[in-house]
């Protein structure tokens, strides 16, 4: 089901079981989505493996590969859309596109649910289906409602896991989306804890500090880790050379790029991609 209003859009799908072994959404990568697994649901990540106990909502970008592992996916409902149909400037930053929800570089943002909360979620998704087969004027602006519901209530939820929904809270809250923000912007051109500090007018003790609220990884790992991970979508999912990708994330010595992508995951590059 897909609605187009001029360049946006938005579509719904019901996930039933796939016969594809190595399904992966192919064909939403280049939208936003939100995805609801249900419980004991198993899926891939990009690189990392996750085994759902409960009901969840997992909030995915662009590019970024998401696989299930077994064949039947029956239960989960996946909500697609482009930046044209949300995310614009107008919309409030915290629950926009640029939220900790899609810029996220501490963790796989997955919203784990009580039965109540996945109750109330599955309502609003049941809405979205409805709105679907409406043709009025008005049915563009009802699914973006009803999506911002979706990502106001996950992010309530988001902040109150990590004991950062009461007010006084608010200023650590838009630190960290700063600086992961921040993180997803220049991770190919700036590599130390300082750029970021400097970035945030602050030391880096300080910003080691800040991160220390919500992640028990370092800035550097945070870093480190963002560089990591776009390697290993380069090797697995495009043909460049691993001379291209160093110079792509600013290592011009792709010995050195080389070098540092085996101390970090153990493989070299070349014996990464041969796994694909």
């Amino acid at each position: 089901m897909l609605k187009e209003f001029n360049y946006k859009k938005f579509g719904y799908v019901k996930l039933h079981s796939t016969e594809e072994p190595h399904h992966s959404f192919s064909s939403f990568l280049e939208h936003i989505r939100i995805m609801f697994l249900p419980a004991n649901f198993r899926l891939k990540v990009d690189f990392r493996e996750f085994l759902l106990p409960n009901d969840a909502l997992l909030f995915v970008n662009p590019k970024v590969v998401v696989q299930p592992i077994g064949d039947v996916i029956s239960g989960g409902e996946l909500v697609y859309f482009n930046r044209d149909f949300y995310c614009i400037e107008l919309h409030d930053q915290e629950v926009a596109c640029d939220g900790i929800l899609y810029n996220n570089v501490f963790e796989v943002p997955f919203i784990e649910l009580s039965e109540t909360q996945s109750s109330a979620i599955q309502h609003i998704l049941n809405e979205i289906k409805i709105e679907m087969a409406n043709e009025d004027s008005q049915t563009e602006e009802m699914l973006r409602i009803l999506l911002k519901l979706v990502i106001l209530k996950s992010t309530r939820i988001w902040k109150e896991k990590h004991q950062l929904s009461e007010n006084d809270k608010q200023t650590e809250v838009q630190f960290l989306r700063k600086f992961s923000k921040l993180v997803e912007i220049h991770y190919k051109t700036h590599h130390s804890v300082a750029d970021y500090a400097d970035m945030l007018f602050i030391t880096p003790k300080s910003l080691s500090k800040k991160i220390s609220l919500l992640s028990k990884e370092t800035p550097n790992d945070i870093i480190k880790n963002r560089i990591i991970l776009e390697s290993k979508r380069l090797l697995a999912h495009t043909s460049m050379a691993v001379k291209e990708i160093a110079y792509s994330l600013n290592y011009e010595d792709d010995a050195y790029f080389v070098r540092f992508f085996t101390k970090n995951t153990g493989i070299s590059p070349t014996a990464f991609r041969k796994q694909f």
